[in-house]
């Protein structure tokens, strides 16, 4: 059946790559971002890009407006905006800090609240929340961007329970290493942060690693998300949780049976 579907943050990657599929399966499919100019390739193949910043209400109402001016309805809402901040605690700026928690996650409590209502009173509809394995485990340098998806965990969960009486569905998508630009963002922010820092070891084998990362080593491609997300708004039952791509399994589990000490002492192995 032909979906009305939201999605935020997809003008790259996981985002851009999922909205191909949707449409290609016939969906009538809004695609939001702040860079507007790289989702006109989208459009092209019959969806609907429209410039927004998430941070912004006013944007927010305005788009709203539009899809539901267009087609009175909207069956699914694919939170996937959002970026990582990596950094230790010490060295990161606390506005850097908040910008991170302001686009996580109430830009994403932001886009629920105008959208719920509209799902509510048609007693139907999906909410998918990118979470990442990252909100239920953490590496050093990443406090802030572990936060915020521990609370995209924690929120999902409640709103999850509150929409249950009105038939609408909370997912949780909790991608792996995916080698989109999330990588090369990082590293971007690594050049910005004290040269002289105390963690400057700690951070060089993270930049090792994310640059590894960033070329699609030992990632996995975005496709294997688009193939959940085509799941999720197919599904007349969906999981509350879909773990996809590399590590998304293991290294969770690793994190909840092996203990704060014994988690501890493996990723800190990988620092020296």
């Amino acid at each position: 059946m032909k979906k009305v579907i939201l999605i935020t943050g997809a003008s790259s990657g996981m985002g851009k790559e999922s909205a191909k599929a949707l449409i290609e399966q016939g969906h009538i499919v809004y695609t939001v971002a702040r860079r507007i100019e790289n989702m006109q390739d989208l459009k092209m193949l019959g969806g609907h890009p429209i410039q927004m910043d998430i941070t912004k209400e006013s944007d927010i109402d305005r788009v709203v407006d539009i899809i539901i001016s267009e087609q009175g309805k909207i069956d699914v809402l694919w939170n996937n905006a959002g970026f990582g901040l990596y950094g230790s605690v010490e060295d990161v700026p606390l506005d850097e800090a908040r910008k991170q928690m302001e686009v996580n996650v109430f830009g994403m409590a932001a886009m629920t609240q105008k959208i719920v209502p509209h799902m509510r009173k048609a007693k139907s509809g999906t909410i998918i929340n990118t979470s990442s394995m990252g909100g239920k485990m953490y590496f050093p340098m990443g406090a802030w961007y572990h936060a915020s998806k521990h609370a995209v965990e924690g929120l999902s969960d409640c709103l999850r329970l509150e929409l249950k009486p009105f038939n609408v569905k909370v997912v949780v998508l909790e991608p792996g290493f995916i080698a989109t630009e999330f990588g090369s963002v990082l590293l971007d922010q690594f050049d910005q942060l004290p040269k002289d820092s105390a963690y400057k070891s700690m951070m060089d084998k993270i930049r090792k690693g994310t640059a590894d990362a960033a070329k699609g080593n030992g990632s996995s491609s975005p496709k294997v998300i688009a193939d959940a997300v085509l799941k999720i708004v197919n599904s007349n039952k969906p999981k509350t949780r879909y773990k996809v791509g590399k590590f998304s399994v293991m290294m969770p589990w690793m994190r909840i049976y092996l203990g704060d000490k014994l988690f501890d002492s493996i990723v800190m192995s990988q620092m020296k």
